[in-house]
């Protein structure tokens, strides 16, 4: 019944969703997609997409994959915090079913993030089903300013896309010529500690961490050949023994600096261990998404502060009201950028 169901509704918005004026779009994965000449639609296969879409066209953001918390609200404008919670289709925890998408009779799915062939199979498989066409955006850092083009010109709003990229590039040059002179040795050591305990990690070259490589960090968790979130044994982290640590997790932060397994750490010595802000969205990642290119900023400002002179109040200012159309006041900074600064609990 539940197939029947199911091609019934394919079949049906296979109708509603290709009118008269299409064209076709290559996304990153080299598929060409042919899309409707109007999206108004967008149902995001997971968070990173949500936020790309959000900040290109937010009007036609048909929710978001978690229901916005009530502490991160504040940080996004205000007809999109109330958005419903539309589950996702791709990433870890992938819960929504492909009758609830068709339900919402999207004119696109865009997914942002891994181009690999399992996404690439997953994308060609939900639209044979569903008659809904998927377009994959490289999620990769280093292509942040060309996805924002590419799903600019696709949604309809080349502008907007156009706008975002010119400020990534920006940042990406200013940053470039600030490190140019930093041999590798001298630039910091660093460990992103993930979770209450601070020993999930990403190694050099995840998604995960690249932000941090891409800042000038060294990641002290190197496995070559092999990528992805790790756990990491307490002694490796003392044998690494970096002299940055940076975490998004409050409960890691609150006890870091009594925990004797940490104390011996450079980091910890030096009081270098920095909070992440997450609201709405984590600036390391949590998801890695455009998101992360405040936390660039904020990076740098870190580990090169005479560098990358920046006054992170303004920054974080002007970022949210270009990138998340949020005019944010000095109590919404303050609860935000509390512990951004590295000052211990």
């Amino acid at each position: 019944m539940k197939r029947l169901l199911r091609s019934a509704l394919a079949i049906l918005l296979i109708g509603l969703a290709v009118p008269g004026d299409a064209r076709t779009v290559r996304d990153s994965a080299g598929r060409t997609v042919e899309i409707p000449d109007r999206i108004e639609r967008v149902f995001a296969a997971g968070p990173p997409a949500s936020i790309l879409v959000y900040a290109l066209k937010p009007e036609a953001l048909l929710g978001w994959p978690r229901a916005l918390r009530d502490y991160e609200k504040p940080y996004i404008a205000g007809p999109w915090r109330g958005l419903p919670e539309t589950g996702r289709l791709t990433g870890r925890g992938g819960d929504a079913n492909l009758e609830r998408v068709i339900a919402l009779e999207p004119d696109l799915i865009v997914d942002f993030g891994s181009v690999r062939d399992t996404y690439i199979d997953l994308a060609d498989r939900v639209q044979e089903q569903t008659g809904i066409p998927y377009l994959l955006v490289n999620g990769r850092f280093a292509e942040t300013a060309a996805s924002l083009r590419l799903l600019g010109e696709a949604l309809g709003v080349p502008d907007r896309g156009e706008t975002l990229a010119a400020d990534v590039e920006a940042a990406f040059a200013q940053l470039g010529a600030a490190l140019g002179a930093v041999p590798e040795t001298e630039r910091p050591r660093v460990y992103l500690a993930r979770g209450p305990d601070g020993l999930e990690t990403g190694l050099k070259g995840s998604i995960n961490t690249e932000i941090i490589e891409f800042a000038g960090g060294r990641n002290v968790a190197d496995a070559p050949g092999r990528y992805g979130l790790v756990r990491a044994s307490p002694e490796q982290v003392i044998v690494a023994d970096p002299d940055t640590i940076v975490t998004w997790d409050r409960t890691f932060y609150g006890r870091v600096w009594q925990d004797p397994l940490w104390q011996g750490i450079t980091a910890v010595r030096r009081g270098r261990v920095f909070l992440s802000p997450t609201a709405p969205f984590g600036w390391i990642d949590r998801p890695p998404s455009i998101n992360r290119m405040m936390g660039l900023r904020w990076l740098a400002g870190l580990f090169y502060p005479d560098l990358w002179p920046g006054d992170l109040r303004a920054e974080t200012h002007a970022f949210y009201k270009l990138w998340y159309h949020v005019d944010l006041g000095g109590a919404e900074l303050d609860r935000l950028l509390e512990w951004a600064g590295g000052r211990g609990p």
